[in-house]
């Protein structure tokens, strides 16, 4: 059975990238240290780390064993404090990934009043539209947009927001707006193709889902990007609600086609599957739910007039 101090030692050699960095931290010698982490890799089957004269980096079974372990060790620091007495209030360090946009308007203000509330909490915030693998990348939850794939981790749902079609009243003023799905395709758009620029847009028509195949005039890796493309008159995009909603609030964007928009995309909450959530994680996810739904909540309704 892999030892914990196996873990702490190997947590540290990965973090610090150099036995002697570990060593001096644990204030061992590095021929103890390397002889851990021998012993360790030899236990488990897999090299962890590659080792050269200058520097040591994780292998890919290494950055999966230092997700794992750096949640075990933290499961462990919870069950000490909680049996000498001291979880009376959470305390330690979160790591939170949101989408960009959300995460800046709609995470990131709940964070700050988190941790303005619990003084002894830290949270790292990393806000990316690539995926993110909870194990892998050590992460205690994640907000995630659109349908879930399969997985191991809980996820718990706090709403919905519409894929919305927006253009400027200066593009419709010259174009027109389009009445059908179909008449997208004798205007402008800004997408986000990348392979063979086409894109599909899916659509709701009698009940039933449809795509329309379009080529974009203009193809752009990031929605904020599209947006200001639209709002300067260009064409029309395709981006979820939320990112556009003070834009409709303003009239700088107009939604179209809003009777053939597709199934509200999903948004959940996901934190990993265990026996033992660690009270650091279950006071944010208490403190963040209800808030958060409250937001997705008040973005519909604000979408809906």
């Amino acid at each position: 059975m892999i030892q914990t101090e196996a873990m702490a030692v190997f947590v540290e050699v990965a973090e610090h990238g150099s036995f002697v960095a570990a060593a001096r931290s644990l204030n061992r010698s590095p021929a103890s240290v390397t002889r851990v982490i021998a012993d360790l890799e030899a236990e488990l089957g897999v090299r962890l780390l590659n080792r050269t004269t200058r520097a040591v980096s994780l292998t890919e079974a290494g950055g999966r064993f230092l997700g794992g372990a750096k949640r075990v060790l933290a499961d462990l620091r919870e069950i000490e404090q909680a049996a000498a007495g001291q979880a009376s209030a959470p305390r330690g360090e979160l790591a939170i990934t949101a989408p960009i946009v959300f995460g800046r308007k709609h995470v990131l203000p709940l964070v700050t009043a988190f941790l303005a509330q619990y003084p002894e909490m830290k949270i790292r915030l990393a806000l990316t539209d690539r995926p993110t693998d909870l194990v892998e990348d050590a992460l205690d939850a994640a907000v995630r947009i659109g349908e879930l794939a399969p997985s191991s981790a809980v996820a718990t749902r706090v709403g919905v927001i519409p894929r919305v079609i927006v253009g400027s009243p200066a593009y419709f003023k010259r174009r027109g707006k389009p009445k059908q799905p179909e008449d997208l395709l004798s205007h402008d758009t800004i997408g986000f193709a990348w392979l063979d620029g086409v894109e599909l847009w899916r659509f709701k028509v009698d009940g039933l889902s449809r795509e329309i195949a379009l080529r974009p005039r203009l193809t752009i890796n990031t929605a904020e990007a599209a947006i200001d493309a639209a709002q300067e008159g260009f064409g029309l995009t395709r981006v979820i609600g939320y990112q556009v909603a003070d834009a409709l609030k303003l009239k700088s964007l107009v939604r179209v086609l809003h009777d053939y928009e597709d199934t509200a995309a999903p948004i959940h909450l996901l934190f990993p599957q265990g026996k033992h959530m660690p009270a650091k994680l279950r006071a944010f996810l208490d403190f963040t739910v209800p808030r958060l739904r409250a937001r997705c909540e008040a973005i519909t309704k604000q979408l809906a007039r």
